[in-house]
């Protein structure tokens, strides 16, 4: 039998020449090349369940049949909390006010091996200079039936401690403001980047509501650095967080159809423009910005009802507006934005990053007490009535909230180096400081791990801060060794390790 020719017709493109491009392949070479596709289909479908590779970037992972959260609130408090003024109070910082580390009769922290195995200094002056101890600048209590301690700065977040699994030995290595980028993706400012957290979850688990984003980002800011929070890296644009506005006559910022528009209208220039996407993306398949866009397009078309609806916060009454703070106008900004989140968890957004202040709102070099009881106000009603919210609306098993800042603040006072003001802060502290978990399938009223006596260095159980998103995945089913891309090899410090002792 003669090996007869082929002929395929390639669809025409806009703007392309009028002659229609034919490539001829034969029969025996078309054959070929079929069963060899559906050879790598195949191939690429089981070294996907091994966890080797993924056939389709954006096919989602399946999860875990023990997955305990099907969304994540994450909430990010920029500049770095004061751990000891917050969730970790050291009563030896009264008892040895004013004196340096070595005059405590304790070991001194910036002696020990952590100081340097922990640390990669990106400034241009010794830190160990600020070793005079610096008091407590607010009160604590015992709260709750744990009898967990609570700053007399938060006491909203104290009536609800009992739901709280507290880590009080996170560190991190970077004692500069990259820390907030590292964070949420891991790495040293002076490493590679990855993906942050979020693109993490939208990568491995796709969508529950095809009308709205699966990651969110809720906040305001004047530093373009905070882009880096929800960027998805070389995990592709597809997979970036999308950030959403509060303003109830915009709340799609550029996606919304111009008043002159008519819907049918655009939905006729829409269909034609995804008619010509879908013809530039067979003559591209490897296009992978390219394929962002389209779905960027359709996804903003639908979202065009879905988001004013899900952000419509009026529709929410006046005793859970009040929950929120949204009564008060110190604390009405942050209490919209955590309504809006719990709002997008119940309609099925996987991850929504919280910013809770501004841009190093809470980096109290100097005036710490001032700024930190005003940061504390802001902040304490809308977190505590976030997590009574999602109680009393049966979201609670199902939505898992974490609670994080880049890093904690120094024992000593700020005093010396490039701050000649009276010593009234504290410095950056990456050696140890608290984070909180809270929701779908965490242990409440409890505290794991520990600093030392003067809240220094994470002492017992220290995690690093990919720990959190070890624990992260885990909730929502995923393992995050399987999230890998071919090529992209990651660290094992970049998956963390699972932070078991919380978990129920």
């Amino acid at each position: 039998m003669k090996d007869r020719k082929i002929k395929r017709e390639m669809p025409a493109v806009a703007n392309s020449a009028p002659s229609r491009l034919c490539v001829e392949t034969s029969r025996r070479g078309f054959l070929a090349d079929l069963g060899l596709g559906c050879a790598g289909l195949a191939m690429g479908s089981l070294l996907a369940q091994d966890g080797v590779a993924r056939a389709n970037p954006g096919t989602p992972q399946r999860a875990f049949p023990t997955a305990r959260a099907k969304s994540v609130i994450w909430i990010f408090l920029s500049g770095g909390v004061s751990h000891l003024e917050t969730f970790d109070p050291k009563p030896a910082l009264n008892k040895f006010e004013g004196k340096t580390f070595d005059e405590t009769g304790l070991e001194n922290p910036t002696k020990s091996p952590y100081y340097l195995s922990r640390s990669r200094s990106v400034v241009g002056f010794d830190r160990q200079v600020f070793n005079k101890i610096f008091p407590l600048q607010i009160g604590y209590q015992k709260r709750g039936q744990s009898g967990i301690e609570v700053s007399d700065w938060l006491p909203h977040l104290g009536e609800c401690v009992d739901d709280l699994a507290i880590v009080r030995s996170m560190y991190t290595t970077d004692n500069d403001h990259a820390a907030e980028f590292q964070m949420h993706h891991g790495r040293h400012a002076l490493d590679e980047p990855q993906p942050v957290i979020g693109s993490w979850v939208h990568y491995g688990l796709g969508s529950l509501n095809d009308n709205l984003p699966q990651f969110v980002f809720l906040g305001e800011f004047k530093d373009s650095r905070v882009k880096k929070d929800f960027d998805a890296n070389y995990l592709g644009p597809m997979h970036t967080g999308v950030q959403l506005s509060l303003d109830p006559a915009n709340p799609l910022p550029f996606g919304a159809r111009g008043k002159e528009v008519l819907a049918a209208e655009q939905a006729n220039e829409f269909a034609l423009v995804g008619e010509l996407n879908r013809l530039a993306a067979e003559q591209h398949p490897s296009d992978e910005a390219l394929r962002a866009r389209i779905q960027a397009y359709e996804l903003a078309f639908r979202m065009q009802m879905s988001v004013p609806d899900a952000l419509n916060l009026n529709t929410e009454t006046a005793e859970t507006q009040r929950l929120y703070g949204i009564d008060n106008e110190k604390t009405a900004v942050y209490g919209r934005r955590l309504l809006a989140a719990r709002r997008l968890a119940e309609r099925g957004v996987r991850f929504t990053l919280a910013y809770l202040s501004d841009y190093g709102e809470w980096d109290s070099h100097q005036k710490l007490q001032e700024n930190h009881s005003r940061s504390c106000e802001r902040v304490d009603k809308p977190i505590a009535g976030l997590l009574k919210d999602l109680k009393r609306r049966g979201l609670w098993d199902d939505v898992l909230v974490v609670w994080c800042t880049e890093f904690g603040r120094t024992p000593g006072v700020e005093a010396g180096g490039m701050f000649n003001a009276p010593a009234t802060g504290r410095d950056h502290h990456p050696h140890g400081f608290s984070v909180f978990f809270a929701g779908a399938g965490i242990k409440g009223g409890v505290v794991h791990g520990a600093t030392d006596e003067l809240g220094f260095h994470a002492i017992e159980n220290p995690h690093y801060v990919t720990d959190i998103h070890a624990t992260v995945l885990h909730q929502l089913g995923l393992d995050g060794r399987q999230l890998e891309i071919p090529g992209r090899k990651r660290l094992e410090i970049d998956h963390g390790q699972v932070i078991r002792e919380i978990l129920t």
